[in-house]
């Protein structure tokens, strides 16, 4: 089955009619550890279903490690020993927001000028194409301080937070500038997790007033370049959605299963942002039998489909190798023959 067009995409994302059938991106988040890592046997058994997105990776600094050409492109200014035996969210690179170790890091942060930062990419010249990197402001303040800390910071240390945002957005912003010079770019992707299992990581106010402000930035940068702005964000995120609305988010991921109400979720938003509506991983393609895969996927294209798109699907997350390939094909399948209801 040919991949759907680049001009067919942009138009459900834009709200500008659905396509022949739903935007498929399964690939995004499958990986070869379905199949012990068998990259080749991988790769050939993929090739069998669409992929209507191009991807590719934009080098982001490591925590603390930086390339030979650039001793400076990583987010630690000092030399650290890393500390695997801790959780990935306890392993500060700054303690103190106010030691001379925080000062050092804000001096030596990362320049988006360094050469290595553009990738080398090829284009189809057909597909959709989507440049992402991982980890945008919560994400990337919690693994510099830390998520104890970092929540906390909102309320003990707000200068620093700004301080920190600041500096992310204004290398988001050129950085993205330089992608879109180099190669021809529809949308940015990124992850930045702000619900729990049953509500977000803080309050709206606390959203309103230290992130309102850098994303509506870069998302409005991303537009400027004529790209969408595509956001992962696991988790009860329902409260945050009309900021993210109003800023002009393009597309959100990935509206997970037992975190919201999917369908009330549809009925308020579905028709002013695209919902990159993301498969169960947790419950159904681990532990689902094939005809669960089948009823889950016809239950998701009814709950989010619209005459004027809007509506994409793919994976609530990566891959683990309990994901069942019998499942896994089932799940294409029914995402090509089924058609909703509505």
């Amino acid at each position: 089955m040919q991949p759907l067009s680049r001009e067919a995409v942009r138009a459900v994302i834009e709200g500008r009619g659905a396509a022949d059938r739903i935007p498929l991106a399964y690939d995004h988040w499958t990986y070869s550890n379905i199949m012990g890592g068998d990259e080749t046997r991988f790769r050939q058994w993929m090739a069998q279903f669409p992929h209507d997105i191009q991807y590719f990776e934009i080098p982001m600094p490591d925590l603390l490690h930086a390339p030979a050409d650039d001793p400076q492109y990583r987010w630690t200014g000092v030399d650290k020993e890393e500390d695997s035996a801790a959780g990935l969210d306890n392993r500060p690179l700054v303690d103190d927001w106010e030691s001379e170790e925080a000062a050092i890091f804000f001096d030596t942060f990362p320049s988006a000028e360094y050469p290595g930062l553009v990738p080398e990419f090829h284009s189809d010249g057909q597909r959709y194409v989507l440049a992402r990197w991982w980890y945008c402001l919560f994400e990337r303040l919690w693994s510099i301080r830390g998520m104890e800390n970092a929540l906390m910071d909102f309320f003990l240390h707000p200068a620093y937070v700004h301080q920190l945002f600041e500096k992310l957005t204004a290398f988001y912003c050129r950085m993205m500038e330089r992608v879109c010079a180099a190669h021809p770019v529809d949308g940015f992707f990124v992850s930045d997790d702000l619900g729990m299992q049953h509500a977000a990581f803080f309050p709206v106010e606390i959203f309103q007033e230290f992130f309102v402000p850098y994303y509506r930035r870069i998302i409005e940068k991303a537009h400027a370049l004529g790209c969408h702005f595509w956001l992962h964000s696991c988790g009860n995120i329902e409260a945050f959605l009309p900021d993210f609305i109003d800023m002009g988010l393009d597309v959100i991921h990935p509206i997970q299963k037992n975190t919201m109400d999917q369908r009330e979720i549809a009925e308020r938003f579905g028709g002013q942002i695209c919902i990159w509506a993301g498969f169960d991983v947790q419950q159904t393609i681990p532990f689902g039998t094939v005809e669960d895969v089948r009823r889950e996927v016809r239950r998701m294209i009814d709950t989010f489909w619209r005459p004027d798109g809007r509506f994409m699907l793919t994976m609530g997350n990566g891959s683990t190798p309990d994901w069942k390939i019998p499942c896994l094909e089932a799940l294409h399948e029914e995402s090509i023959v089924y058609k909703s209801h509505k």
